[in-house]
């Protein structure tokens, strides 16, 4: 018995993942955004604000791939995902006056972090996971 291969996916399909993982990673930056500013004023453990954090990162960085690689499998947009996220995470070992003033902003504290932490990369590695789940159940569904 021969299977023949799915058939390529249409330009609405491709529409649709790009729109639906822009709107997902607009929500994870609000969440990372109120996490970051409220969390610990609300009473959460620094952990969780810290490392929950470096979690909706992660995903928002799967969301924005998988917004600009719609034909991409879920696989190869976790796989370049958790690339993106390790060099960031490797670039914090790297120190220039210029790179290091960046960093001290609030943009570059949100993007790129300040201090090298193996804890991170697991942290991202989560937050990839999940970004992996929402879109293979959620970005990938035909609309109703």
């Amino acid at each position: 018995m021969t299977t023949s291969p799915p058939d390529p996916p249409s330009r609405a399909d491709k529409h649709r993942r790009s729109t639906r993982a822009v709107v997902t990673a607009v929500v994870v930056i609000g969440l990372g955004l109120t996490l970051r500013f409220y969390g610990l004023g609300l009473g959460l453990p620094a952990f969780l604000v810290k490392y929950g954090g470096s979690i909706l990162w992660a995903t928002m960085v799967y969301m924005l791939l998988a917004a600009l690689l719609p034909l991409i499998s879920w696989r190869r947009i976790g796989g370049l995902a958790l690339a993106v996220a390790v060099i960031v995470e490797a670039s914090r070992l790297i120190h220039t006056p210029w790179l290091d003033s960046f960093r001290l902003t609030l943009t570059g504290a949100l993007l790129l972090g300040r201090i090298f932490s193996m804890w991170n990369i697991v942290a991202y590695a989560i937050g990839i996971v999940i970004g992996m789940a929402i879109d293979r159940s959620a970005l990938r569904a035909p609309s109703k």
